[in-house]
């Protein structure tokens, strides 16, 4: 409960009288307020605000809260509107989080920091370093929509909730995990290439809920390659553990976890490697009800990759590349932009393909300066990932961020199509640029995460170090 000063009764409520208006005054650190009670009942009845809000005719004095008054105004005005005011840039978002958790407005706090509009990409900044115990790097990394953080780190995997305060970290029966997809901010599915299952882990409690696996045809066991979700079911790909077949196997994700269906079932014959690549990411697109699953494998003639977008209901591809002059070494969709996006893995550009015309030969448009392939391989390693409108490529120790620049035109919409453009820019300030190179990046609420070679921590990026 909270401090007041001079004795109130049960219900802690100040109330108008009857000839005066239906409004509600509260004294704040000395400040008053005024709002109505259909407003205090946004804070639900979990809240001390929601107390407020009975029964407004009963009560002549007005309750004192001893908390800030310029913090309680922010939160006042995020139950007014469901969004926080401008003015909360000046405050530091520690102090909101915990003003928020003392008026237990947890939920509208990460319901506002989670809107796409708190998500300002030119202007990240390296904010916050999350170290992690032991000394293994970080394998994987998830993010949820409002931004808690689960990091898998040699057998282990730690979380962090929202406020991107430690939650746990738990010990699991892998030696090191490869794909790791959080479900929820308690509940993460995970796989490596050399265990056999896919698991789905309670992560507060620390104990298997479920073990999904694919029983292919050898009887062997399935390593997990690539795991991917959309509102409705969760897509795992799955290879045998002779490696010589793959497959993608569809879950329902209602809780029951049962198997729907199997998809890209994939069987390697003699010296054709490039005959069932195997899947290693797993992407949906909303806007077409496809599935995005990409792979690529290191043959006796470079580096061979796969894209194909699957129809999850009749379990036909809709559309297949092959990748064998400049493969990928990443690739990501983006729903927002239409469009698929790959680093070439030799000339390390940037190249995107419309949604809307993959049925040209070559469907790749080079948004940098193309380069000549030299043989170094400039993109190995180099991650790729698409939040928003914006796409976010790793080039060593930097970050790339692409942009459409939107062009008023009259020309037919084929052309607009062809000439879309895209403009480079390189994130962060000086001090935060450089160092070792990045290994994955994930994106949640308004936050941006990367991992490094050899660090065993995480980096958190913000649109600001204040709200």
């Amino acid at each position: 409960m909270p401090p007041f000063a001079g004795p109130l009764p049960p219900s802690y409520g100040f109330f108008q009288k009857k000839s005066e208006s239906n409004v509600i005054t509260i004294n704040v650190g000395g400040q008053l307020f005024q709002t109505t009670p259909q407003t205090l009942t946004l804070a639900g009845s979990k809240s001390i605000l929601s107390t407020f809000s009975h029964n407004p005719f009963a009560q002549s004095d007005i309750p004192f809260i001893d908390r800030d008054p310029e913090l309680f105004s922010i939160l006042l005005s995020l139950l007014r509107t469901g969004n926080l005011p401008s003015k909360s840039k000046a405050f530091d978002l520690q102090d909101l989080i915990s003003e928020a958790q003392f008026y237990n407005l947890q939920s509208h706090l990460i319901s506002a920091l989670s809107n796409p509009s708190q998500f300002d990409a030119f202007n990240l900044e390296k904010s916050l370093i999350l170290p992690l115990n032991g000394r293994d790097s970080p394998s994987a990394i998830s993010t949820t929509s409002y931004g808690s953080i689960h990091v898998a780190h040699g057998s282990k995997i730690t979380s962090f909730d929202w406020s991107l305060r430690k939650k746990s970290t738990i010990l699991t029966q892998f030696s090191a995990i490869d794909s790791l997809l959080a479900l929820s901010p308690s509940i993460a599915a995970a796989g490596a290439t050399d265990f056999s299952g896919l698991q789905i882990l309670d992560l507060d409690k620390g104990f298997v809920k479920e073990t999904l696996n694919w029983e292919n045809q050898t009887k062997s066991s399935s390593t997990v390659l690539g795991i991917g979700s959309s509102p409705e079911f969760l897509f795992t790909s799955f290879e045998s553990g002779r490696r010589n077949s793959n497959s993608i196997m569809v879950f329902d994700l209602g809780g029951s976890f049962r198997p729907v269906s199997e998809i890209a079932h994939q069987e390697i014959y003699g010296a054709e490697l490039d005959s069932a690549i195997p899947s290693t990411k797993l992407e949906w697109i909303s806007s077409l009800n496809l599935l995005i699953a990409s792979g690529s494998h290191g043959g006796p003639f470079g580096l061979l990759g796969n894209i194909k977008l699957w129809d999850i209901r009749s379990c036909k591809v809709a559309w297949e590349l092959k990748e064998k002059v400049d493969c990928f070494s990443d690739v990501t969709v983006s729903d927002s932009l239409n469009a698929i996006f790959k680093v070439g893995v030799n000339s390390g550009e940037v190249f995107m393909a419309d949604l809307r015309m993959l049925n040209v030969e070559n469907p790749w448009v080079c948004l940098g300066e193309g380069k000549r392939v030299n043989g170094k391989k400039e993109g190995a390693g180099c991650k790729i990932e698409s939040h928003g409108n914006q796409v976010f490529c790793s080039k060593g120790g930097d970050v790339e961020l692409w942009s459409e620049v939107l062009m008023g035109s009259t020309r037919s919409r084929e052309d607009e199509l062809e000439d879309r453009v895209f403009r480079r820019n390189l994130m962060g300030r000086v001090k935060d640029m450089g160092g070792c190179k990045i290994t994955h990046m994930g994106f949640g609420g308004n936050k941006m995460v990367l991992t490094r070679k050899d660090q065993q921590s995480v980096e958190v990026w913000q649109s600001s170090v204040r709200v």
